[in-house]
């Protein structure tokens, strides 16, 4: 490589470093801009194996800029480029359509109904991301119903109600009203006794079986025309409990020649010999199915726009077979695809996840190899994180990919001002050390110097990381320590400045003294074992803190032998 592409390489590697510094208010890392530098410049990519060694040298000038020196030196390089970079973090970052006929409505009233068969995944958050965005956009309300009336099929978790709750607060929303269906059974019998006697719904004792074979050739039922009395009555018995599991069901009368089959008299109530979990529910044996309960739920709770997966288009066609004989008039719909996560080797389900944890595989719901809500906060993840991401998909009736790189970068944004930096040396090597200062004093925060500094004692010796590790007689520069040679086991300060570094020849590196804090890092991948400086040891438990060149995590717990800490990201 000549002197001339070397100039141009460093110029370019310059700007590049600045806009990922600024653009995510942190420092510049070489992995992040190598791709958006060779994108820009191909003819680089011939010296693709020279490239990073030239370009680190500059990203660690970059690094030592102030935040104000970066965005300067940025405007005095690539002014255009900048601009444009803070036009697009002032736009709107709602990315949400507007809402059907809102003009119609009194109030924007929407709901979530998880079913509380446990803890929400990941794919859980984008309902009351996306219903608490629309609340505020609108000055609505946002109502959480817990469609809880299936005892057995998918039988409720008595901790999952406050644990969806907890949920939802810690993703930043406060929901208008809180229901359980299963405290409105009574009213969901009133309203299917209503329905019987307009002769809109009958019992019907076929088999399951028998039952599929008539509807798929477009055959009435036998018991289709029996009298509303009569229904009435062996409706009465199924809410006493005469009937077993499978025995009776009540059945909306539809269109029995429907061109969609699953239309067709679809039940509205059956049989369930398992109690409900909830002492106050565990005697009814008559549970109304979801398409009746929710149906006469949105309309009760005023529901204006209802947001469900596209492949549940079904249930508002059922539904509105019961609107219909009610009178009443069905909500805005807003169907939207599935959300697919990328990072997660667990499946996104909560029966399946479920099992793994009963089976010992996994720690817990918040283990960080779950993609669980609890396990990003847990790792320190900003509930905005993710509400921003899954905002940031839309409403489209295709599937979308959620990259949890979004939710990283979104959380980085949040709290890389407010985190302290500190030392974390994973996989040390250690080194005597002779000359140099007794104390190190690095910044809490890079670009918030009136925070102070820390206090590393070097003591006799300190930890390198292996990758960090210089090759004999070659100079590294610790970070708040200044330059030192190898020579053999021991790092010799040499009394070098900063122009070493600036120069080129010397990289940067982090450190921690040989008798520091020992750290359990949890990761997605298994424990890594370091040791940190020792001002890490007293930072409380809860707290997020960067350790640098490493990434972020947040404090889990300490004792006297080790202190346990979550990764979140980069």
């Amino acid at each position: 490589m000549d002197d001339e592409l070397r100039e141009r390489v460093e110029r370019e590697a310059e700007k590049h470093a600045l806009l990922n510094a600024v653009k995510h208010d942190s420092d510049a890392d070489v992995g992040a801009i190598m791709g958006p530098l060779m994108g820009e410049n191909p003819e680089f990519r011939q010296h693709g194996g020279e490239i990073p060694g030239l370009i680190g040298p500059v990203v660690a000038e970059v690094n030592q800029l102030s935040a104000g020196e970066k965005r300067d030196r940025l405007e005095e390089l690539a002014p255009e480029e900048l601009a444009e970079m803070e036009a697009e973090d002032e736009e709107d970052d709602s990315l949400l359509p507007d809402l059907p006929n809102v003009e119609d409505y009194d109030e924007v009233r929407m709901r979530a109904a998880p079913n509380p068969n446990g803890p929400w995944h990941l794919g859980h958050a984008r309902m009351p991301a996306v219903i608490g965005t629309y609340k505020d956009m609108y000055d609505g309300s946002f109502i959480v119903r817990f469609d809880d009336t299936d005892p057995e099929t998918k039988r409720p978790d008595l901790s999952a109600y406050d644990a969806i709750l907890e949920d939802i607060d810690y993703l930043g929303f406060d929901p208008d009203d809180v229901i359980r269906a299963s405290d409105r059974v009574e009213t969901y019998y009133d309203h299917a006794r209503e329905l019987i006697e307009m002769g809109g719904a009958y019992t019907c004792s076929c088999s399951g079986e028998e039952f599929s074979n008539l509807k798929n050739n477009a055959k009435p039922c036998p018991h289709r025309d029996k009298d509303p009395e009569t229904t009435l009555e062996e409706f009465e018995d199924m809410v006493a409990g005469e009937y077993t599991s499978g025995e009776m069901v009540l059945r909306v009368k539809t269109d029995i020649e429907h061109k969609n089959p699953a239309l067709r008299d679809w039940v509205a109530f059956r049989m369930i010999d398992t109690p409900h979990p909830r002492p106050e529910a565990e005697d009814y044996r008559a549970w109304p199915m979801l398409d009746f309960q929710s149906g006469v739920d949105d309309h009760l709770t005023g529901v204006t726009h209802i947001i469900r997966g596209i492949d549940l288009q079904d249930s508002a066609k059922r539904q509105r077979f019961v609107y219909d004989y009610f009178g009443w008039d069905y909500p805005e719909v807003i169907h939207w695809g599935h959300v697919q996560v990328d990072e997660y080797d667990v499946k996104m389900s909560t029966s399946s996840i479920k099992e793994l944890i009963d089976a010992g595989e996994l720690d817990g719901w918040d283990d960080p190899r779950v993609p669980t809500i609890k396990s990003l906060r847990r790792r320190g993840i900003r509930g905005q994180a993710i509400v921003d991401a899954m905002v940031g998909l839309g409403t489209s009736t295709s599937n979308v990919d959620l990259s949890m790189s979004s939710i990283y970068a979104n959380n980085r944004d949040l709290v890389d001002d407010e985190t302290d930096r500190y030392f974390l040396v994973r996989d040390g090597r250690e080194f005597a050390v002779e000359g140099g200062p007794d104390v190190a004093h690095p910044p809490l925060h890079p670009s918030f110097e009136e925070r102070g500094t820390r206090d590393i004692p070097v003591g006799d010796s300190v930890l390198l990381e292996s990758g960090d590790v210089p090759a004999e007689g070659e100079r590294v520069w610790l970070k708040g320590f200044g330059a030192v040679r190898r020579e053999d086991d021991t790092l010799v300060a040499t009394g070098d400045d900063l122009d070493v570094v600036r120069e080129g020849d010397v990289a940067v590196i982090h450190w921690a003294p040989a008798d520091g804090v020992s750290v359990r890092m949890r990761t997605m991948d298994g424990d890594v074992l370091g040791v940190a400086e020792p001002d890490f040891g007293d930072v409380p438990v809860g707290e997020l803190v960067q350790f640098e060149r490493v990434g972020f995590v947040r404090v889990d717990t300490t004792d006297h032998d080790e202190t346990l800490v979550y990764f979140a990201h980069k």
